[in-house]
């Protein structure tokens, strides 16, 4: 990157560092099931509500408790159960289509991260009827409030839950928008480890990744506060105590607990001290590939922090003594290099790849593309690169053999 980009990018960091303890971030009301929200129901006086979720959920009763509250209180539900793994336009159009035609009052997101983005975005186009998701994309476009919305995550990763993004793609140009605004923060979140029961051992491996790459890109950037980096550190501590355990024990609610609070914990240092090159390339490779988001910031983590070489050796080293993989008499270097050594075998122990099978030579330059757009001048990362430099992350993650 030459070093005017590198002056560029840099100033508009620090200008967003020092407007950051005004900006409006807020936490939603948490609730510790879904039976705590009878109460909110009937104090928000609700008749008709919009349940975003996916087949899979729907099909496997997860949802059950919560549509037959609905009926117990006569609260009209409308679903939408088309949700897929990274939601597209086409997603979010429907849903808010269904809607309007049935004069819904609240949203209600139970699921991933996909279901949870797929219902802020249309809250968005709801606040925004005429204007599409491609115009709502970037940093702060959405300023007139959504209807309120109310989470309740499934996967202990995304802490889409409590922050201020929404990633959706857009299939026919295979790219994906991300849309970063205060209004989009849930009002309300129900953090119960019971409905992440049924997730497979699989996902709740690169979900759970996924939250770790949220707190490590959220700690090494250069827009920590006291805060976020506490936060930080607490999700990474947490994570690498309980992740295998609620791989290995579907059932095992105090692991399963304390990885939502991890995500949760992660979701706050990120919203405001932003995420870095690991998120950007993530997103590219699903816009492109449709790669889930959890399984890519797991494979690309521990490439993109090896590249970011001694910028980072202190941060990381801290991140290992959180993590408990890392002595206090290591060196700075031996630290980093031990938090990124114990990243990796966490992703063995899971069955995660060390790289990811799919991805055309010709394809990325244009993804590298989109990731430096997505990441700069934003994105407070420890080294700034360019596309060109980018380019390498995608040649070291790619799986070419036969």
């Amino acid at each position: 990157m030459n070093v005017f980009k590198k002056v560029f990018c840099r100033c508009y960091q620090f200008c967003f560092r020092l407007v950051m303890p005004i900006l409006p971030y807020r936490r939603p009301i948490i609730y510790n099931s879904v039976s705590e929200l009878e109460e909110l129901f009937r104090e928000l006086e609700v008749r008709n509500v919009m349940l975003i979720t996916d087949e899979f959920l729907r099909k496997a009763g997860v949802t059950k408790e919560l549509e037959e509250l609905l009926s117990k209180k006569k609260i009209k539900c409308t679903v939408y159960d088309k949700t897929r793994a990274n939601p597209t336009v086409n997603n979010v159009e429907e849903a808010r289509k269904l809607y309007i035609k049935n004069k819904c009052e609240m949203l209600i997101a139970f699921g991933g991260g996909s279901s949870m983005d797929c219902a802020k975005a249309v809250g968005a186009r709801i606040a925004y009827p005429k204007k599409s998701v491609n115009e709502l994309k970037g940093l702060l476009r959405v300023l007139r409030k959504i209807p309120k919305l109310v989470a309740i995550p499934t996967t202990a990763g995304t802490g889409s839950e409590v922050t201020i993004t929404a990633v959706i793609t857009d299939s026919e140009k295979k790219h994906k928008y991300t849309m970063n605004n205060f209004t989009m923060i849930p009002r309300y979140a129900v953090l119960d480890p019971k409905v992440t029961y049924t997730l497979p051992p699989s996902l709740t491996a690169t979900t759970g990744m996924d939250a770790l790459t949220h707190a490590v890109e959220a700690y090494i950037g250069g827009s920590t506060t006291k805060e976020t980096r506490e936060l930080a550190l607490e999700a990474v501590e947490l994570i690498f105590k309980n992740i295998k355990i609620a791989y290995n024990e579907k059932d095992n609610y105090e692991a399963r607990n304390n990885m939502l609070q991890a995500a949760y914990k992660a979701g706050i240092a990120f919203s405001k001290s932003y995420v870095g090159y690991i998120h950007a390339v993530a997103h590219s490779l699903g816009g492109e590939y449709n790669i889930p988001h959890g399984l890519a910031n797991a494979v690309i983590m521990p490439y993109v922090l090896d590249m970011y070489g001694n910028s980072v050796y202190k941060k990381l080293y801290e991140l290992g003594i959180a993590a408990k993989v890392v002595k206090e008499s290591d060196s700075y270097e031996e630290g980093a290099k031990k938090f990124i050594k114990a990243i990796r075998k966490l992703n063995k122990e899971m069955e995660i790849p060390e790289k990811l099978k799919g991805i055309n030579k010709e394809d990325i330059a244009n993804m590298a593309k989109h990731a430096d757009k997505e990441a700069n001048p934003l994105y407070p990362v420890p080294k700034l690169m360019n596309s060109k430099e980018l380019e390498e992350i995608y040649y070291k993650v790619a799986d070419w053999s036969e």
